[in-house]
């Protein structure tokens, strides 16, 4: 059942739609208690379904003993399943976005807000070999610096306002990570000089 309903989630928001439970439930054609059972909030529901979308990029990992090299290797193999599931994760920006200005009004309620933090995880493991290079701290940052590389934000900015396909998104994101983890390890160099 959790399945059934995961997949008429991401029809719905391949549709445009970014559901309730209750109209998941309408929508799959169950009971709205069937559908609450399994996803008790929205924010619950849509965390399911990322963690759906992204599946194997979850799993990722590599043996590369080179940073960049690693780095390079999730992006090349996250982007064509970013993009494959673009819907739903541009759903739960839309959701993130929705309950942070709420709350910055004053006016959050009772559903449990919506954490997203795959990315971290992720990062981290592909920079890992950087701990031989860089400080915890300077491992953070590079982290950090990825992330604005790393995940569906940048289709808002390189697909929705520069109009690039995916191989050019690809390209310009490998690019940037590879200058990023370039600078970090310049300036590690500097320092123990």
């Amino acid at each position: 059942m959790r399945k059934t309903l995961l997949e008429a989630a991401q029809r719905l928001m391949a549709q445009g739609v970014t559901p309730s439970v209750a109209e998941l439930a309408e929508h799959a054609q169950v009971s709205r208690a069937t559908a609450y059972r399994y996803f008790p909030s929205q924010s619950a529901l849509i965390a399911a379904v990322v963690d759906e979308s992204l599946g194997p990029i979850l799993a990722w990992d590599s043996a590369a003993p080179d940073a960049a090299q690693r780095v390079d290797e999730l992006l090349r193999f996250a982007y064509p399943r970013l993009e494959a599931h673009e819907a739903p994760l541009r759903a739960a920006i839309q959701v993130s976005l929705q309950q942070h200005a709420e709350a910055s009004a004053g006016k959050a309620g009772a559903e449990p807000r919506l954490v997203r933090g795959h990315r971290v995880d992720i990062l981290k493991r592909a920079i890992a070999p950087l701990a031989a290079d860089l400080t915890p701290a300077q491992q953070d940052r590079v982290a950090q610096a990825l992330s604005l590389v790393y995940g569906t934000e940048v289709f808002l900015v390189l697909k929705d306002i520069w109009k690039l396909d995916l191989n050019e998104i690809t390209g310009v994101v490998r690019w940037t990570a590879n200058a990023i983890i370039n600078q970090a390890m310049a300036e590690a160099a500097s320092e123990k000089k």
